[in-house]
This record gives C-alpha cells, structure tokens and sequence, in this order.
C-alpha cells in the first residue's frame, strides 16, 4: 500500500473513531479497535464517494438472489424455552428437484446434475448449522445444489435469523457452545426425529456439532452417518491474532471483552454508529471473511447483510463462549463415521491450522485446505464446498454417484 493510500486508510478510520466518540465512550472504544485494524481495508472503498457505494448497495441488495430459498417452516423449543426456527427441503419426485431450487443457484444448477444425476435413494437428513453472526442462509449455495435430492434442514441458533432471542440470555444467563450443541438436539427432535443424519457445521456451527457429541454420544452413535466440519475449531480460539501484529492483538484481547459489554449495554446507540460507518465495516466484514480479491460484489454484500444484522448485544453476548470453547475431548464421537474437514488457507478467524489440529484427532477424516479461501469459504468458493460435500454424500450412499 502507498504512503497516500496508507495515510487515507488512517484519515479514514480517525473520523470513523472520531464520529464514534460523538455517539459515548462504548463508540468510540470500538471505534479505536476498528481504526487498529482499517490498514486492511479495500482501497476501492476509499476512493469511490458514499453516495455512489450507498446506492451499489442497494441495487445489489435488489437484485442478487442470495438468501431467497426458503423451505417449509418449522419451530423447535430450547430447553429454556427459545423458539428456534427451522425449514425442511423435502426429497421430491422429478429430481433435480423443484422449479423454485434453481432462483439464484446460477451456474450450480448444472453442477447438481453433474453431481447427482437424479433424485437421493434413502431416508437421509442432511442438517446445517451456521456460523456467528450469520444465519441459515449462509449456506444458499449449498442448498441449492442439494435441493430435492436429499432431504436437508437448516436452522437459526438462537438469537441469530429467524429464530427467538435465547430467553436464558435475556434473564442474564450466559449463552455457552454446551447450549448451542443442547438447542441442536432439539431441532433434530422437532425436524429429523428419525433416520440417518448427516451433520454440517460452519465455525460455531462446527462446535455446536462437537457439543451435541459431548452431551448426546448415543445420538452420534445410533444416527450420525457423517459428518462435516467447515472452517471451525475444537479449541484454543483465544490464541487467534486474526492477521494482526503480536502488539496489537494483545491490545485487542485486553479490551475486547469490556468494549463488547458496554456496546451490549447501549445497542440503540451503538447500531446508529454502526450505520454511520457502514463503509468502514464492510472492508472489515470483507476482510475477514474472504481470502481472494476477485470475490463477487453480491457475494460480498449479502456477507455484509447476515453480519450487520445480527444486532450488537447479540454479538457481545456470544463472543465470551469463543475463548471458553475447549470440545477436543468431544472430536472422539466421530471417530468411526466418514467426516471431511475444509478450511480456507487464508482464514484469520478459524485458521486452517485449527482444522489440521482436528484432523490429528480423526486420522481418518478427509482433510481439505481450499487455496485462495478466507472464513466464509462456502460463499467465496461454493462449487469446491459443494463437490466435497456431494463426494461425502456419495461415499455413504445419501446420494447417488455420478451417472455416466
């Protein structure tokens, strides 16, 4: 980066702290972390004006597909009694499956087809859990490509999407991985309360998954078929320095947690300055989601629409889950089932190195390193996710193999 285009970044990310002072303390402590890490920030999102950026945004909001498939609804009930919210995508007859599967699956249209020739002989549910501060349709690709083959669910943990605030969380309890992986074994109850399953996790959802082993090993025994685990970890998060200098990450580490708490405490103010900084926070999200520069905009920008809304209590009332996150003693559940490990080599919130420290665990997972890939890697490259997800799929019979 040049001397001028260095400078601009640092101009940039004072008046965003600058503009987050004006809002109270808790802005402009975030506003402060935000600057220590805007070096990494798109050029482009600097040199283009603010009225032309709002308005890419909003035709890319009218016109990219991502996020359109839904499926049938269905609500499953926490052992607190959270709602969580869940759809059902149904095997139906005329593989590769309903009209309505192929809106906004572009080229992954053909890809099923290739993959999967026609409609999933048996009764296998394939169940997906997202990651932090996303929701189910962060796996829009991959749902399009399984849709009508084999029978999928895919749901909202608790406070994130459609499904209900965690109600523990609101009495003042913390929210913990044990919880997420208790809130999954209750919509398997509600969605797949018999049959083989397959589980796919994205980062927390991947831990969500170690969780339900730790607590229901019965249920990985007796059911599971498979299993996936995408850009996630069994422990030791509080080790990540997320790309930045050994210094400024301990400075991070130090006021992260008090920042996160008193911006939980303000929502109301703090999402007005979230709002007044939006460019600045979409180079982040872009950042630290993709490793490739040649990311699609639209792909970019729904990142950008499941990260930013996801409210900012809710992201300071997970956060402290993450460091306290040790499932290691779990990874022993999935030992004698087929299970594909995928990371992206350039991933700086779940590094690839924490999938290898999986697959030390699992010596007879597969383990996949995806060139080129950042955390949000089912979105920046789909297609690579998909085909190891179809090959899984295959070797356990859910689906059929390639039809010459």
């Amino acid at each position: 980066m040049s001397e001028t285009s260095a400078g601009d970044v640092a101009a940039t990310a004072a008046v965003a702290a600058a503009g987050w002072r004006r809002a109270g303390f808790a802005g402009a402590a975030i506003g402060v972390i935000a600057a220590g890490a805007a070096a990494g920030v798109a050029v482009e999102r600097l040199t283009v004006g603010r009225g032309m950026r709002r308005k890419a945004r909003l035709a890319l909001d009218a016109s990219g597909p991502y996020g359109s498939l839904r499926g049938i609804p269905g609500r499953a009930v926490a052992d607190d009694g959270t709602q969580l919210y869940y759809e059902v995508d149904e095997v139906e007859d005329g593989a590769p499956g309903r009209s309505g599967a192929r809106q906004g699956a572009g080229a992954s249209s053909s890809r099923r087809r290739r993959l999967f020739g026609r409609k999933a002989p048996g009764p296998v549910t394939v169940v997906f859990s997202h990651g932090y501060c996303l929701s189910q349709d962060s796996w829009h690709f991959q749902r399009a490509a399984l849709r009508g083959l084999v029978r999928t669910v895919h749901w909202d943990q608790r406070s994130h999407g459609r499904s209900e605030r965690g109600r523990a969380q609101a009495d003042g309890v913390p929210v913990g991985i044990d919880q997420l992986g208790r809130d999954l074994k209750a919509v398997i109850d509600a969605a797949a309360p018999e049959g083989p399953l397959v589980l796919v996790g994205h980062s927390m959802g991947g831990m969500t998954m170690m969780a339900l082993a730790d607590r229901y090993p019965e249920l990985i025994r007796d059911r599971v078929a498979a299993v996936a685990l995408v850009g996630t970890s069994s422990g030791k998060l509080g080790e990540v320095n997320f790309g930045l200098p050994v210094a400024g990450v301990n400075a991070v580490r130090r006021v992260l947690p008090g920042v996160l708490k008193a911006l939980g405490s303000q929502a109301e103010l703090v999402e007005r300055g979230r709002r007044a900084t939006a460019d600045l926070f979409a180079g982040l999200i872009k950042r630290y989601s993709f490793g490739s520069r040649d990311v699609d905009p639209a792909v970019s920008r729904f990142a950008e629409r499941l990260i930013e809304s996801t409210p900012i209590d809710v992201v300071a009332e997970f956060y402290p889950a993450f460091t306290e996150h040790d499932k290691s003693g779990a990874l022993p559940a999935f030992l004698d089932l087929p299970v594909l490990i995928l990371a992206g080599d350039k991933d700086l919130v779940t590094p690839s190195s924490h999938s290898e420290a999986i697959a030390d665990q699992l010596p007879d997972a597969e383990l996949v390193i995806v060139p080129d890939a950042g955390h949000l890697v089912m979105l920046e490259h789909p297609e690579t996710v998909t085909d190891r997800l179809a090959d899984l799929l295959v070797r356990i019979g859910a689906v059929p193999a390639e039809v010459p």
